[in-house]
């Protein structure tokens, strides 16, 4: 049923995620995909995506990332929250899983279920920026785990944001899978939940590619936005699917 739902991926159509200057450099091999891609994680795929591990994004990211917080069974990829014990800087470790390649325009789309927690995120998102040698572009989908009947959609053309628009889902979005995506295009952003438009942004979109990235994380100094983080792990968000189709 899951390779189906790639094959057929193309017919359903107050803070971001702050990663600049903590990143890792593109690789060198970095390639602009322009073709469909389609990830069923069954098992971790290391010439298309990497674990991060070892580091923190710093500022509001309570948490190290470690390889292995992100770990695939059932075929699907986990990522966890979970108390640091490699001698990080931070309290808890995080798991986040990154393409290699770089995506443009096109249709994104992930099934996933997010962690339900107060004070953590889970999230889908494009990035690109200073340490990739371009300006800060993001397109973000973010379950802020105080409330997953609740998505939080934003994104940033050149470090500009304050675009977060939050829609009811109807439904608690950590119960079951369910596909959530965006269509990026020259001229607008449009959120899509089950195939179908939620929301629609179009003044300055983002017009660099960037890198597919998932990652779960408990915050800091920011309770105001994701509550106060209650120091309970594990914590897991599950991804079943993700996949690209150019515009």
């Amino acid at each position: 049923m899951k390779k189906k739902y790639l094959k057929i991926a193309t017919l359903g159509l107050l803070v971001g995620t702050f990663l600049v200057g903590t990143l890792i450099p593109t690789p060198a091999s970095a390639s602009l995909i322009t073709t469909h891609m389609g990830e069923s994680f069954d098992s971790a795929n290391t010439s298309s995506w990497s674990k991060s591990d070892g580091w923190t994004n710093d500022g509001m990211f309570n948490c190290t990332w470690r390889s292995s917080n992100v770990n695939f069974s059932n075929g699907a990829m986990a990522l966890t929250i979970n108390k640091d014990t490699k001698g990080g800087t931070k309290p808890y470790a995080g798991g986040e899983y990154r393409s290699n390649n770089t995506y443009s325009y096109g249709l994104y789309q992930v099934s996933m279920k997010p962690a339900k927690n107060t004070g953590i995120v889970s999230s889908f998102f494009t990035y690109t920026g200073p340490s990739d040698g371009t300006p800060w572009d993001e397109i973000d989908i973010e379950f802020l785990g105080k409330d997953t009947t609740k998505v939080q959609f934003n994104y940033y053309t050149n470090g500009v944001g304050n675009h977060e628009h939050i829609y009811n889902l109807g439904f608690d979005a950590s119960t079951s899978y369910h596909t959530y995506a965006f269509n990026w295009q020259p001229t607008y952003i449009a959120w899509l939940v089950d195939g179908k438009e939620v929301y629609r942004a179009t003044n300055n979109i983002p017009s660099h590619p960037g890198k597919i990235m998932m990652n779960l994380w408990p915050g800091t100094g920011v309770d105001s936005w994701l509550g106060s983080y209650n120091g309970v792990t594990p914590l897991n968000a599950y991804y079943d699917w993700v996949s690209y189709d150019p515009k």
